[in-house]
């Protein structure tokens, strides 16, 4: 069983306030909650948010989910992590998502947990060899490679990332990588974007009324699932 954290924050730079835009009457994060709820392997579940005064009213607005809520750093999102460790006495499997991702698979998520104590590396992850669509995202790793993280990265960008001083330096931590055997590393089921949010507001439409539980596989069905990413 693992902890997981989810980072969340309001004042992302391309779709401000999107983690409590509302999906079918319900702040985004909350749907993401419930499908998180689902998997097998969580026994813990964390929101993790900045200290900042933008973040007062993500908190206010968890308080009736039932969630625990941990504030650090706005920037230093690896210091946030890591203070939670110790405040909130975490120990073994980590699980790190993201609050924009209301699309989450709880399967994907059990499966990277498992293969990551299988496996017994330090760290595994479903993006560093992408075949998954982004927004089914998901790092596991252990609490005592992240608190080295803590202890030695420098770098602002290792900072800000949370998890590439895990996998940027090759030598210093085992890798795992959970695969699929079909690539839709270009689709985007992730939220950074109106277009994006809307593509996934369409999806709950379709599908939520008649199975709060929808699977990657009804996405995968429905006629506009192959949402790609635009261009460069």
């Amino acid at each position: 069983m693992a902890v997981a954290i989810l980072q969340a924050r309001m004042s992302s730079n391309r779709l401000p306030g999107k983690v409590l835009r509302p999906i079918l009457g319900a702040p985004m994060i909350e749907r993401q909650l419930e499908r998180l709820r689902r998997c097998e392997t969580l026994d813990r579940l964390i929101i993790a948010t900045s200290d900042e005064a933008s973040d007062d009213v993500l908190e206010d607005a968890l308080k009736p989910f039932d969630v625990e809520v941990f504030r650090g750093p706005l920037a230093d999102v690896l210091g946030r992590f890591v203070k939670a460790i110790g405040a909130l006495g975490l120990e073994g499997q980590m699980v790190r998502l993201t609050a924009d991702c209301p699309l989450a698979d709880p399967g994907v998520i059990d499966e990277a947990v498992r293969l990551h104590a299988r496996l017994g590396v330090d760290y595994l992850s479903n993006g560093r060899k992408r075949t998954y669509p982004r927004g089914l995202d998901v790092e596991v790793f252990d609490t005592a490679a992240l608190l080295q993280a803590g202890r030695e990265a420098t770098d602002p960008y290792d900072r800000e990332h949370v998890t590439p001083y895990l996998y940027r330096y090759p030598g210093l931590f085992t890798q795992g990588y959970l695969e699929q055997d079909i690539n839709e590393s270009a689709l985007r089921w992730t939220v950074d974007t109106p277009e994006d949010f809307a593509f996934v507001e369409r999806v709950y439409e379709a599908l939520y009324p008649a199975n709060p539980a929808f699977t990657s596989a009804d996405i995968r069905a429905l006629p506009f699932s192959h949402y790609e990413e635009a261009p460069e």
